[in-house]
């Protein structure tokens, strides 16, 4: 079950590639500077996850005005995850949860996908700049998306 709001959100340090190369990307990088929404996601090259992280990067400038970042986090290598996002035109930060923890500190990792093994379920989580969990939603199948009109009402009101 994820994580609830009104809870300290679980700290990470993920690796991700950005145009130097591999780096580390912190959860608290943001804190007092930002909101964050993290979009936990099954898996990179497959349609709904394509369709999500496409409409969230034509949107991006709606979170940008709400002084929130947009990150997505999945279990696959950063490597494979940059090459989906240089295909796709992903503009958001992509992390590799490879060994799992974040998705199972955050209450959402699947114990099987459809036979892949475990993975991230599909959820969103809002993080305020303090660190607290504002919002939380698990969709109920991979197939679905989280609500984003819930999401910007959430980060309208930090």
């Amino acid at each position: 079950m994820a994580i609830a709001p009104g809870t300290k959100a679980p700290e990470f340090t993920l690796k991700t590639v950005t145009s130097s190369g591999p780096a580390d990307y912190s959860l608290s990088a943001n804190l007092g500077h930002k909101n964050t929404v993290i979009l936990f996601f099954p898996l990179a090259f497959t349609g709904v996850c394509t369709q999500e992280l496409c409409d969230v990067t034509a949107g991006l400038s709606n979170y940008e005005s709400l002084n929130a970042e947009v990150v997505g986090i999945s279990v696959d290598s950063p490597f494979a995850q940059d090459a989906w996002a240089k295909k796709e035109g992903i503009k958001i930060p992509l992390l590799s949860d490879l060994n799992k923890e974040t998705a199972a500190a955050y209450g959402v990792l699947l114990p099987d996908l459809l036979g892949f093994g475990s993975t991230s379920a599909r959820a969103a989580f809002v993080i305020d700049k303090t660190g607290i969990v504002r919002h939380s939603e698990q969709t109920a199948t991979p197939k679905d998306l989280p609500d984003f009109n819930k999401i910007a009402e959430v980060l309208a009101s930090l």
